[in-house]
């Protein structure tokens, strides 16, 4: 039969009709689509490393450095989250704020463990939302790293302390200190001039000071800070019989007690089964009531603000020395 041209890039090409023409044409069809997708995979690579491939390791980090100092000059395009929070807070937030002067960093420790059958595991953890808030606030030149939820809470096996008890999590000794260190090692190489360590639970205390005590040996100078006085609940005890007049009666005989109920409170009353406690008619602790809600919370408010005038005054002591 006649020849039947075909063109391709500009050339002509020639196949016979019939079924030599369909099976030639279904091979240049697949050649044609290999090379469409070879050439567009190449460029999409080229593309993706910038030219990489050519340079020297000196010239890719150079590059590197050059885009990461470009980033740093972009001002911030929208308005700041007013939050001192790094968690909540965009790159360039922190970025600023830092700038501004706020040059200090709180982590605080908390955990999560067994308390009694009113309070939530994670009890430590709503103490310190409400109170590394205030003490950045009332500081003026901090923020608060994300809370160390996981901390030692016993052995794992044979099982110990509060992991005898469901829902508790705990890590080793010498995990929980290298996480505060690799914490504290961050915050330093992004320009924080303090890192202070507090914790809400007795088991968090001599890690904290095990950590600030390593990471100030490593750099030469006294950086990091562990604060006692945040964990000094006989100080919050005395204020609340000497200065408020309340009392506690017998003890329950739970991981719990009025100061901790009404400072969880002020995070949230649900954290204390506030509602469920009421309906069942056991809405007090330790021979203390906290059936009116209001009166609780603004108890609760008053003893966490003496722990954050307290541990502010601390900590500004500690950064003075010399």
């Amino acid at each position: 039969g006649p020849a039947v041209p075909l063109i391709l890039g500009g050339r002509q090409l020639f196949f016979w009709e019939g079924s030599k023409m369909k099976k030639a044409t279904k091979i240049l069809m697949a050649m044609v689509i290999i090379a469409l997708v070879t050439g567009l995979t190449t460029h999409v690579l080229a593309y993706q490393r910038g030219g990489r491939g050519n340079m020297t390791p000196e010239q890719r980090a150079e590059r590197q450095r050059q885009a990461i100092e470009q980033m740093y000059a972009m001002e911030r395009p929208i308005e700041a989250l007013d939050s001192v929070w790094i968690e909540e807070l965009t790159w360039m937030e922190v970025r600023d704020a830092i700038a501004a002067g706020k040059t200090t960093a709180i982590v605080g420790t908390g955990g999560v463990e067994q308390n009694g059958p009113f309070l939530a595991t994670g009890k430590h953890n709503y103490v310190l939302q409400g109170a590394c808030e205030g003490i950045a606030r009332k500081l003026g030149n901090a923020l608060c790293a994300p809370i160390i939820k996981l901390v030692p809470e016993g052995s794992h096996n044979p099982k110990s302390g509060a992991m005898l008890y469901s829902g508790s999590i705990s890590l080793r000794q010498e995990t929980f200190e290298m996480v505060l260190e690799d914490v504290g090692e961050s915050l330093k190489q992004h320009g924080f001039e303090h890192i202070i360590f507090i914790g809400d639970s007795g088991g968090n205390q001599t890690g904290m000071g095990n950590a600030a005590t390593a990471l100030n040996e490593r750099w030469g100078e006294t950086r990091a800070h562990y604060v006692s006085e945040f964990y000094r609940y006989r100080d919050v005890f005395s204020y609340m019989e000497n200065e408020l007049g309340i009392v506690e009666g017998e003890n329950d005989g739970h991981h719990d007690d009025y100061v901790i109920t009404t400072i969880m409170m002020v995070t949230d009353p649900e954290t204390v089964r506030y509602q469920q406690r009421l309906d069942a008619g056991l809405a007090s602790i330790n021979g203390l009531s906290i059936k009116d809600k209001g009166k609780s919370i603004s108890i609760g408010k008053k003893l966490l603000q003496f722990r954050i005038d307290t541990t502010v005054k601390a900590i500004k002591e500690v950064m003075e020395r010399p």
